[in-house]
């Protein structure tokens, strides 16, 4: 109810501020400009006089002057008696005889007074929610409302606090805070707190590993060398460590070693099976490298192993214990590839203008089939690089991989195919938007098209290549008429 009587003492505000000086008669206004007008003209004639008496005008243009403004004195004069003579009639009967307010300026407040309270009190029954109750700001959750943590997690943290004041040396202690303030994007505080932890736990892999993982998100990808030394010393206690191993080679192409780079990813995609999570992203470094170089990228890359195996399902609780196990080290690794992501966005967030880093950061959000990320990403590439073929083919790739997938041959997306044409303008021989752009052409139907691109294609392979043959029956079967 009180909220109901203040909103009304509001509108009533409103109104009483707004209609009142509609409804206000000009009383007084044309008597007080004819006083001023006159003020004026007698001015001019002690001006004109003055004039006259040190010679500046001659009696006659005097007279002519006076003339003039004894004319324009009378004017304001017959004015002035105007309203009397309108209103004599209404004088006798003993009414005032000041001017009226005009009538456009009464209907006016008139359809002001009616229409703010209805319009008010319309907007707030469509928008408003009278049935919420009242939320004093003693009793919000603030932090929550924003997007931060519930306060029984703060509260938590902060008991967790106290105690790790009180035993410092506590290494689960400090690791439990430090990816608290990981998951709240609190990178600073989480690495101090995990360096601690790391500090007092020796050779913990797994802490280590996530120490300087989160060093090199606080440094916006960059892997700084307190990362580069904990990955290190966490390869000198497993060699084989798959994350240890990424960004220990990392830390060399991003400080300039790009032969030890590759080396060491080489190495690496060779030791893993082809189904490893981060095979995909290492492929795209090794790619990276390999053009630092001046390499061929798939010279330089070795193919990973064979795809494990997937375990049979377990028939007891060893096997289910196994697969629980299997499960972690899957989620682990992606949390792995994840970062290693992130990371790259991150670095690319304060060094837009590196096109090639945007290339891969969308060639691994597709990987990770994230389509919008990845059609953003390359899109970027392209505000950066709107004439480089192989930015355009990325772009068209990753619209195309968005895509739903069919069975049935139909035309590409427009944004797509313009890309192609655009990449195929700036460079003939594009065997990318050549394939393509031959596609789209194939699927609607334009067989002389597609056979025209094709052929292009095709002069670009030696007969024993496995992509002539390929092409070769594409072309056999537009031909054909299939």
């Amino acid at each position: 109810m009180l909220f109901w009587i203040v909103a009304a003492a509001l509108t009533a505000a409103v109104v009483l501020l707004i209609v009142p000086p509609l409804l206000r008669k000009p009383e007084g206004a044309a008597e007080e400009r004819a006083a001023y007008d006159l003020e004026v003209y007698r001015d001019q004639l002690g001006e004109l006089e003055r004039d006259q008496g040190r010679g500046l005008i001659s009696e006659a243009q005097a007279a002519a002057a006076r003339a003039e403004i004894g004319r324009r004195m009378l004017a304001i004069a017959d004015r002035g008696k105007g309203p009397v003579k309108n209103g004599a009639k209404d004088a006798k009967k003993g009414k005032p005889t000041a001017a009226r307010t005009p009538r456009s300026a009464m209907a006016l407040a008139a359809l002001l007074a009616v229409l703010l309270p209805l319009g008010t009190l319309a907007v707030y029954g469509k928008l408003g929610r009278p049935e919420l109750p009242a939320q004093p700001l003693a009793s919000r959750n603030l932090d929550h409302e924003r997007g931060g943590p519930p306060k029984n997690v703060l509260a938590a943290m902060d008991k967790l606090k106290a105690q790790l004041a009180e035993t410092p040396d506590d290494p689960q202690g400090w690791a439990i805070l430090g990816q608290a303030y990981a998951k709240m994007g609190r990178l600073p505080e989480a690495a101090d707190a995990l360096g601690k932890a790391v500090a007092l736990a020796g050779d913990d892999l797994e802490l280590l590993g996530s120490y300087g993982e989160v060093l090199i998100s606080a440094n916006g990808g960059t892997v700084p060398d307190e990362a580069r030394k904990t990955f290190d010393r966490v390869l000198a206690k497993d060699p084989t460590e798959p994350r240890a191993r990424f960004y220990a080679a990392l830390a060399r192409f991003q400080a300039g070693d790009s032969k030890d780079a590759l080396e060491r990813w080489s190495a690496l995609l060779a030791e893993s099976h082809a189904d490893a999570p981060w095979v995909p992203i290492v492929r795209t470094q090794i790619a990276e490298a390999a053009k630092a170089l001046n390499l061929d990228p798939a010279k330089v890359t070795p193919e990973p192993l064979p795809a494990q195996q997937q375990p049979p399902v377990a028939q007891n609780q060893g096997q289910g214990q196994g697969q629980a196990q299997g499960q972690t080290e899957g989620e682990d690794q992606q949390q792995m590839i994840r970062g290693m992501v992130d990371g790259l966005a991150a670095r690319l967030e304060a060094n837009p203008d590196d096109v090639d880093g945007w290339l891969r950061l969308s060639r691994s959000y597709g990987v990770m089939g994230e389509s919008a990320k990845a059609i953003d990403a390359a899109r970027k590439a392209r505000e950066r690089a709107p004439q480089r073929p192989d930015v355009l083919v990325a772009y068209a790739s990753a619209l195309l991989s968005a895509e739903p997938r069919s069975s049935k041959p139909g035309p590409m997306p427009e944004e797509a195919v313009a890309s192609l044409r655009q990449a195929l303008a700036a460079e003939p021989d594009n065997r990318d938007a050549l394939w393509l752009l031959g596609l789209n052409a194939a699927g609607i139907g334009q067989t002389t098209e597609a056979t025209d691109l094709w052929t292009r294609l095709l002069a670009q392979f030696k007969p024993e290549e496995p992509e002539y043959t390929l092409i070769r029956a594409r072309l056999d079967s537009l031909k054909a008429g299939g």
